[in-house]
Order: structure tokens, then sequence, then C-alpha cells
């Protein structure tokens, strides 16, 4: 298939889903490839109506995709913090997608960060009456398991590091002695975390789903929605560096945390490391087994 004939597929997949999306015939001018991380492929589509952003996959990922768009409509709906609106998706031409509005990068307003804090704080104040969320979505291209829970901590044990320590197990990415560890802990956890109700959080929350919006302040993308320990959200913020200081002491000020958060920030990141580690291999296991001997 020449260059000519693959660029005109791509016109007609993208006009075909615009069409879905908005329910008339919107020419496409030009696209633009962006980084649309390990996964998938991603464009921005300049048109007669502005610019769209599509994420697709050659793959069936019809569900993934969905489960994004949902969670994505869920935060929106809180009316707390920015998210790109959904506009469509489904699967067409042998392709998965979905299409977002599309969020133009712009210089951070005096107190952005700040400003961040406080929204999440106020989306953190969103509540259920049980920890979990009413379907399953996902974390990058691995399954979350939602199934509600009453107890934070126990939901904690059962649906993230259970199930991510067994499947790193099972493809012999961790050891039995290692997984044997986990047993230990999860039998010390009510100890060392904090009974909290549930809180809304974004559930992917790093500086790569992190985007200036068009207004100069924040807006959040690639959410992994649930009802969970908001210490675990704030926890994953410092996995890869953390946000600027800013940040957390205006979160702090809205809505404070129980002493001792610093000490439980290792806890609470087994679980995005057990998902490096099932997406990306062994280099992450060095945190992981250093954890699990300091607790």
């Amino acid at each position: 298939m020449n260059f000519n004939s693959i660029h005109n597929n791509q016109i007609q997949f993208f006009e075909s889903i615009l069409f879905e999306g908005l329910g008339k015939e919107i020419p496409v001018t030009s696209y633009e490839f962006l980084s649309g991380g390990n996964i998938n492929n991603a464009v921005k589509l300049d048109t007669a109506e502005g610019y769209f952003f599509v994420k697709w996959n050659e793959s069936d990922h019809t569900e993934a995709f969905a489960a994004e768009a949902k969670g994505l409509q869920l935060l929106r709906s809180t009316q707390e913090i920015t998210l790109p609106h959904v506009i469509t998706y489904g699967h067409k031409m042998q392709k998965s997608y979905i299409m977002l509005e599309y969020i133009s990068s712009n210089r951070p307003q005096a107190g952005y960060w700040e400003h961040f804090g406080r929204a999440l704080a106020k989306l953190h104040t969103h509540t259920h009456s049980h920890f979990g969320l009413d379907y399953n979505n996902f974390i990058g291209s691995l399954k979350q398991s939602n199934e509600w829970e009453e107890d934070g901590i126990q939901f904690f044990i059962e649906k993230r590091l259970k199930v991510q320590a067994g499947l790193a197990l099972y493809n012999g990415e961790i050891t039995r002695v290692l997984y044997d560890k986990f047993d230990a802990l999860y039998e010390k956890l009510p100890n060392l975390l904090p009974a909290e109700k549930p809180a809304l959080l974004h559930g992917d929350l790093w500086s790569g789903n992190v985007m200036i919006g068009n207004d100069g302040w924040v807006c959040l993308i690639d959410p992994a929605v649930y009802y969970g320990n908001r210490e675990a959200e704030l926890a994953f913020t410092k996995l890869f560096g953390g946000f600027n200081a800013a940040f957390y002491q205006a979160y702090m000020e809205a809505y404070p945390v129980e002493k001792g958060f610093e000490e439980r920030i290792e806890i609470y990141n087994l679980y995005p490391l057990l998902v490096h580690v099932n997406l990306f291999g062994s280099g992450y296991l060095s945190g992981i087994e250093k954890v699990l001997k300091k607790f």
C-alpha cells in the first residue's frame, strides 16, 4: 500500500468518526501525529470546525476506550477540575478509537500549582458509600479491578496489591518468596494505614497525565478512576519525582491528611510499582523489595 493510499484511508477513518461524533460531514484539512504513549496511535486533527484529538489502536481496545470515556465523564461531572470533553468512541474500520476535544497546552497562570492542589482536594471530597467503582477499567493496558468493598484497606489489599502481585507471580516476574512477603505485609496494613472515607480519584496521577490547559490552569488526561484512599493518589504523584511543593501545601491546607503520611507513601506506591513490573518487567523490583524489607 503506497503513501497516498494510506493517507486517504486515514482521512476516511477520521472523517467517518467525526461524522459519528458530531452528526455532520466535517472535512479533515490535515493531521499531525502526537505521542500516544506505549499502546496507541494519537493525532491532532485540523478541520473547518477546529482541532480534535483522536487516539486509536488497530487491536480491539473498545473496552479500554469505553472505560476511559466513562472515567473522563465522571471526573468532569464534578466540575472541580478540567478534563477533555469526550466526543465519541467505538470501533470502526478495524480500529478502536476515542475522540476528545483537543487541549492546546498554554503557559501556566500565576498560582497554577496552588490552584491544582486546591482543585484536587475538592475532587477528593466527592465520596461514595463503598470503595471501588460500578465497572472495571484499566491502568495502562492492564485491567483494574474495582469490585466494591466496604473497607478501604481491604480494597487496597484485595483489588490492588493481590491482583497485581498474583499477575506478576503468574508471569514469572516475581518469586514465590517475594509473593509470600506481600502476604505478611497484608496482615500489618490495618495498623499502618488510616481508615479514610472513599474519595473520587483520578487513579493514574503522575506528570505524564497532567497538562496545562487552554486557560492556563490544570487539565488532567488518561484517568483510571475509582473511589479509593486519597492518600494513594497523593503518593502516586510522588512516584516519579513529584509535583511542585506549592501543590502539596495548597492541598494540605484545603484537605489535610493524617500525620505520618510521608512514611506511608512507599506502601501506597507498591501498587503502581507492581503495575510497572507487569507492564515493563523486573527493573522496578528493587523498589518493591526495599519497601517489603522495611515493613
